[in-house]
């Protein structure tokens, strides 16, 4: 069965060379500001799309292109920290959007601080420190002085839900909101396949093993960078030992008992709604 976990839209599809000086009826902004994304909820469902005109004085710095879908041009701009925003506009991280924004808006935002992220923290190369320019032909910057070509980072992870009988093994972060439970999750490193990452990762933060592992979904997870590959496993022995450092509680719950979860636009959650299911 395939699962469709939150940010399953493609958010853009960057067609090269950028359309030139197309029609303000064809161009959608979209304006972060702090690292949060401006949507207004009127009228509803809510949007971050602003049409063209932008409102004048309100963006600094260089529009980027993000890509199209249909007829339409979709740009991003940086909207000043103290900057007013436009009467019926506010900020908002984009993961607060759940809810307030169509999902495909959503996939927008996130691309949008995703890609403006990628292009303030290389502006300059890291080899030979020299100012980069984008490239006209893909989603990439080159130096000026020595041609290196940057790409936006992806930062690979795993994801995994682990059943023994009728319990699934949920562990607590220091990090996650009070009182909220979660699924195992780590980086992969250099060197690793994606089975041994899960194989790592459970073994470091509960000190058990799994077996049968099972590919569940992916996410792109843009929290800056990462994208979350998602499994299924079963429990193969050992008894949870936390780590203390990334976990400070774990244990094995029935569908009964389960503490509070992630919010409905994670993998995490999805897995375990899969789960309360009986599908996985």
């Amino acid at each position: 069965m395939e699962h469709r976990p939150f940010y399953a839209v493609h958010p853009l599809f960057p067609v090269y060379p950028e359309p030139e000086d197309p029609s303000p009826a064809r161009k959608r902004w979209i304006l972060v500001q702090s690292g949060s994304v401006l949507f207004t909820s009127n009228p509803a469902p809510g949007t971050v799309l602003m049409p063209d005109p932008l409102p004048a004085g309100l963006a600094c710095g260089a529009p980027v292109y993000l890509g199209t879908r249909g007829d339409t041009i979709y740009y991003a701009v940086e909207v000043p920290p103290h900057a007013a925003p436009p009467d019926g506009w506010q900020p908002s991280p984009v993961r607060e959007l759940s809810g307030r924004v169509p999902e495909s808006d959503m996939a927008v935002a996130s691309y949008a601080v995703r890609i403006l992220d990628f292009d303030r923290s290389t502006a300059f190369c890291g080899r030979c420190g020299a100012k980069t320019r984008p490239l006209t032909t893909e989603r990439a910057r080159i130096c000026t002085a020595c041609s290196r070509i940057v790409y936006p980072r992806i930062s690979p992870a795993i994801i995994v839900l682990i059943k023994k009988g009728e319990e699934v093994l949920l562990a607590r972060s220091p990090r996650f909101p009070q009182g909220v439970f979660a699924v195992i999750a780590g980086f992969n490193e250099p060197g690793e396949n994606l089975e041994q990452t899960v194989h790592r990762e459970v073994r470091e933060e509960v000190g058990i093993a799994v077996r049968n592992l099972r590919y569940f979904g992916s996410e792109p997870w843009p929290f800056p960078d990462s994208l979350m590959i998602g499994f299924v496993a079963d429990h193969a022995g050992g008894e949870i030992r936390i780590d203390n450092q990334e976990i400070e509680a774990a244990g094995w719950f029935t569908r009964d008992t389960l503490p509070p979860v992630p919010s409905v636009e994670s993998i995490s959650r999805a897995l375990i709604e899969a789960w309360i299911r009986r599908e996985i």
